[in-house]
């Protein structure tokens, strides 16, 4: 009697200990969407560093804009709250990049899109993307800029991330991924395709050639790889219309492996205000969040803002649909 009550004691414990995880997450108050108004910003990466913050690395849209291939000057915002953010500047624009051919690219064109950064051996580096020469889509390069600080003092190297291969067309948006132990994964993807590789210790080059990931359906770009009690999830635009216009939205997969296959799951985040999509998912403070952009500031494509939602799982491992707010 006295090791069932003991038992039953245990059983209301974690189920109110649950409960109160629960409740926790539920009293996390978020600002209004987009959460970053007095610029243009699109394309977000969203990384918790060891200080306690939150940092959001997003791509920008010049304003008055000139079209996507004029997109230059990254900034980093953070929070510790989630609702009052913080815009640590300018860290990277076109300009600081030595192997840019900018002067054979029509129209002076930047093309600083969707970026990435990650913490490793003491440093943070942060990936962009950035063609070489004209054709420019058939020269997409991934840039890198090594600090030692979070939101500032990055240089760019005088090269790109080796090991990438011949074929670079459209291939953009890099993400990476630290596994739990320590490995590091690139992977990068568009116009239909997603490859990624194991990243050598030094962050500048692949371990390995790349592989091509399969079991996605109707991926467009914008991969983003995390991990969840042990579950590998890839998040991806797709390539959805409405109307005869652009209208995108995030799918997910996963495997039990950092490079597939993959095994389709569906869409867990709908068409926003804009004809693109592009987000990042993150755990902060015991909640999981998922960063997107919209254009309900301008009501222009090319005029976008960044947002974001709470997200949250199923028991068997797959996201609910995530419920947009403004």
């Amino acid at each position: 009697m006295r090791r069932l009550l003991l038992s039953t004691a245990v059983v209301v414990f974690t189920l109110a200990s649950c409960q109160a995880q629960k409740e926790n997450t539920e009293t996390v108050v978020l600002g209004p969407n987009p959460f970053i108004t007095h610029l243009y910003t699109a394309d977000p990466s969203a990384r918790v560093w060891g200080d306690g913050r939150l940092y959001v690395y997003p791509s920008q849209d010049i304003d008055p804009p000139k079209g996507c291939d004029m997109m230059d000057k990254y900034h980093v915002f953070s929070t510790d709250d989630m609702v009052n953010w913080t815009d640590h500047g300018q860290i990277v624009e076109a300009a600081d990049v030595p192997w840019a051919k900018k002067p054979s690219l029509a129209g002076g064109a930047t093309f600083m899109w969707a970026p990435d950064c990650v913490y490793k051996n003491g440093k943070y580096y942060f990936y962009f993307p950035h063609p070489s020469d004209d054709p420019w889509n058939d020269n997409w390069k991934i840039g890198i800029a090594v600090s030692d600080k979070p939101a500032s003092d990055f240089v760019v190297l005088d090269h790109w991330l080796e090991g990438l291969g011949d074929d670079t067309f459209a291939m953009i948006d890099p993400n990476l991924f630290i596994d739990d132990d320590g490995q590091t994964y690139f992977y990068y993807g568009g116009g239909g395709r997603c490859a990624g590789a194991r990243l050598h210790d030094n962050m500048t080059q692949l371990a390995e050639p790349l592989t091509f990931m399969e079991g996605l359906v109707d991926f467009h770009e914008a991969t983003w790889v995390f991990k969840r009690n042990g579950i590998y999830y890839l998040t991806y635009s797709d390539n959805h219309t409405e109307n005869g216009r652009g209208a995108n939205r995030m799918k997910y997969a996963t495997s039990n492996k950092p490079l597939g296959p993959w095994t389709y799951k569906g869409t867990f985040l709908g068409s926003t205000s804009c004809d693109t999509n592009h987000g990042s998912v993150v755990e902060y403070k015991g909640q999981w969040y998922v960063f997107y952009h919209s254009s309900d500031i301008s009501g222009r494509g090319n005029l976008r803002s960044i947002c974001v939602d709470k997200l949250y799982f199923n028991k068997d491992g797959t996201i609910q649909m995530v419920q947009q707010t403004r």
